[in-house]
């Protein structure tokens, strides 16, 4: 596989941009070798620079559930352009868009359009924080809620320890307002509201965990938040940038039954441009500036481009076979991939939620981080490059989902299982 292109173009990045790109994982620093510069997507199919194609199980890490170009979102995004691209004022696509919303995410009365995930948690911290005069946030170890100073954090030393500060640069101030505690453990959650039942403002969660690798609720686990977060009046929060409009219309809440008091969207919203989006309760939301004093602001928020974009995308989604296909697609790819593993003789965990999984090479169950740092990450690494000699993409990561998306086909998967029968192969 020539890889020349990519390779120089690596280097010419390396001396502009920070370790060669614009988001760490990109530059397969947990996998080694060299990043593949790409040009061009089509369907379940993407192109790099030196022309290898390559079938795509990234889907730019989630929003790609139509796969890459769909034409509608496509023909949608340009007549949006030749309108004007941005105004910094009220549009109709965004009313459009959050009448879409509305109706589609069970807990959702009002919404508030911002441009990515970070800023939709950031912002909810905030507005559940001022709804309920605490300070206190209390996340779970392994979700990722984004990169604000306040998430970024480590857990202490034990359940009901505050947080320490997880990147250079976050003051160990911002930090201590942060509790994190193992995933899918009600008892710490529990332990934690016991030891300061009224300094924490909120709990936020990925209902389906997808930053240590895809790890879904334990039985019970989101209902009893719900129970916790009501006893002792605080906000639930799910994170469901990666979830919403993913693994059901109305994202894990629609799924699982259970409904959080503000959501944060992303990924799937935007139809493939950068969105995202928090929403909840009237009564909480309207605390938001200009109807209330909680201040939140955006030149771009609530774009033409995006908007135009995400409203194309949902109406694809909305009826139809849509999720049921995802479904089937996923199933067949995770079981594929258990049985390759198996007649392998290579220790492989498969986990999965609909169009979402991960491949863990460990032979523990995997239900928390912990859990699922437990996997082989050079073996992963190997994985990873059997495949993509093969011309399957995957994350460069162990700890990253896998995407199936409604461009993908039963023969597409086919493929795949059978370079992941020879990478497997490789090996023992």
């Amino acid at each position: 596989m020539q890889t020349r292109v990519s390779e120089s173009l690596f280097q010419r990045a390396q001396q502009l941009l920070p370790g060669g790109v614009d988001s760490p994982v990109r530059a397969f620093r947990a996998v080694g070798g060299t990043p593949r510069f790409l040009v061009r997507g089509e369907g379940a199919r993407i192109v790099d620079a030196d022309g290898n194609v390559y079938i795509d199980y990234l889907g730019s890490w989630g929003p790609l559930i139509h796969g890459h170009a769909p034409p509608a979102v496509v023909e949608a995004i340009t007549a949006a352009a030749r309108d004007g691209t941005s105004f910094g004022a009220p549009t109709p696509r965004e009313v459009e868009l959050a009448e879409l919303v509305t109706a589609a995410v069970p807990s959702v009365e009002m919404v508030r359009f911002v441009n990515s995930g970070t800023e939709a948690t950031m912002s909810a911290l905030r507005l559940a924080r001022a709804a309920t005069g605490r300070d206190t946030i209390l996340k779970f170890d392994g979700c990722y809620h984004g990169h604000a100073d306040g998430l970024l954090v480590k857990a202490g030393s034990g359940p009901l320890s505050l947080g320490a500060p997880d990147s250079p640069g976050v003051p160990a101030a911002m930090a201590r307002h942060t509790l994190s505690v193992p995933y899918n453990d009600l008892a710490a959650v529990e332990a934690a509201f016991a030891a300061q039942p009224e300094a924490i403002a909120a709990v936020i969660v990925e209902p389906i965990a997808g930053n240590m690798g895809c790890v879904p609720p334990a039985e019970g686990f989101l209902a009893g938040l719900r129970a916790l977060t009501e006893r002792y009046g605080a906000l639930l929060i799910f994170d469901e940038v990666i979830t919403g409009f993913r693994v059901a219309y109305g994202g894990a809440q629609a799924l699982y039954g259970v409904l959080p008091d503000l959501t944060c969207l992303g990924k799937v919203l935007g139809g493939g441009l950068p969105v995202g989006a928090y929403g909840g309760r009237r009564a909480v939301l309207e605390q938001m500036a200009p109807a209330g004093p909680v201040y939140q602001a955006g030149t771009l928020s609530g774009n033409p481009l995006a908007m135009a974009a995400g409203c194309a995308a949902l109406r694809l989604l909305y009826g139809g076979d849509a999720y049921a296909r995802l479904e089937a697609l996923g199933a067949r790819l995770a079981t594929g991939l258990a049985e390759e593993a198996a007649a392998a003789g290579i220790p492989a965990r498969v986990s999965r939620v609909g169009s979402m999984l991960t491949l863990f090479f460990t032979d523990q169950p995997v239900t928390d981080y912990e859990s699922a740092r437990t996997a082989d990450t050079a073996r992963y690494a190997r994985f990873f490059h059997a495949m993509l000699t093969r011309g399957v993409y995957l994350p460069p990561s162990q700890f990253e989902l896998w995407f199936v998306s409604l461009a993908h086909t039963e023969a597409d998967v086919e493929a795949t299982l059978a370079a992941a029968r020879a990478a497997f192969a490789e090996l023992r």
